[in-house]
């Protein structure tokens, strides 16, 4: 069976890191070994929540997989909270990536032309760093143009995503939630080629669904799907899942429960 690493926070509540990971990953064959960065009460969209750092127990958990002569078929990586763990992960992925591994990191650092509070032009540029690493990334519009180097309050074209995307240095862009007319496209950009696959845009801003991409996809992909018919995909099963989610009423503004992906994963 294959196997993808997926080095990121658990969250009793908010569907998101690893409460989201893990099930769309299983879901699609694969077998999800997570590396926990911390453990939240529920995610930090809601009102207050309760965390504990688990930086301090990060590298003797990764000691102990060395023991047991593991590999993986894909790494994941999601939110990064400080400098030390980037370092870290750093690390996991020199020394755990081969070949036959396909890496894809979450660039997550900021959103709507700015930058997350919690990042700063060091944290930055530890993302880029890591992102040197990855065989694919799954940047917004904004972390697109921190990666590239570009204005981050800028309006951009499928022209200048594209520019964008080769001028991160990465082989694969998936550069997501891109608004076209009343329409939601994520752009690809693989090998050269671009494509633009689109979404109803159904409702406004919903908690997770960053992280049911990026799992999809990786997962998908490794099974030996095209990058372009997996990120086809995933897009398909969110735009269904938001669907599932507002028939049951859930506001259509920003919402940190999340979107009711549950039920679908037994119906793809």
């Amino acid at each position: 069976m294959k196997k993808i690493a997926v080095i990121n926070d658990l969250s009793g509540f908010g569907k998101c890191s690893l409460t989201a990971a893990i099930p769309i990953i299983s879901s699609l064959g694969v077998q999800a070994c997570p590396l926990a960065t911390g453990v939240f009460s529920n995610q930090t969209g809601y009102e207050s929540f309760k965390s504990v750092d688990l930086t301090d127990s990060m590298q003797s958990f990764i000691d102990e997989w060395k023991k047991l002569c593991v590999s993986f078929d894909g790494i994941l990586t999601g939110f990064i909270p400080n400098g030390r763990q980037f370092d870290i992960i750093s690390r996991f992925i020199d020394e755990f990536k081969t070949e036959s591994t396909v890496v894809l990191v979450d660039p997550i650092m900021g959103d709507d032309g700015e930058i997350y509070p919690c990042y700063d032009s060091e944290t930055v540029e530890k993302v880029k760093a890591l992102c040197k690493k990855a065989d694919i990334i799954t940047p917004n519009l904004t972390e697109l143009a921190l990666l590239a180097g570009c204005d981050i309050k800028g309006e951009y074209t499928p022209d200048s995503i594209r520019a964008m995307s080769e001028g991160t240095g990465v082989k694969t862009v998936i550069t997501t939630g891109i608004t076209v007319g009343n329409e939601i496209a994520n752009a690809v950009y693989s090998d050269g080629g671009f494509e633009l696959i689109k979404s109803k845009r159904l409702g406004e801003h919903f908690s997770g669904t960053g992280d049911i991409f990026s799992s999809y996809v990786l997962a998908s992909y490794i099974s030996s799907k095209s990058i372009t018919d997996s990120v086809k995909a995933a897009s398909h099963f969110i735009e269904r899942a938001i669907e599932e989610t507002l028939s049951e009423e859930t506001p259509k503004h920003y919402h940190p429960d999340g979107i009711n992906f549950e039920k679908l994963i037994t119906q793809k």
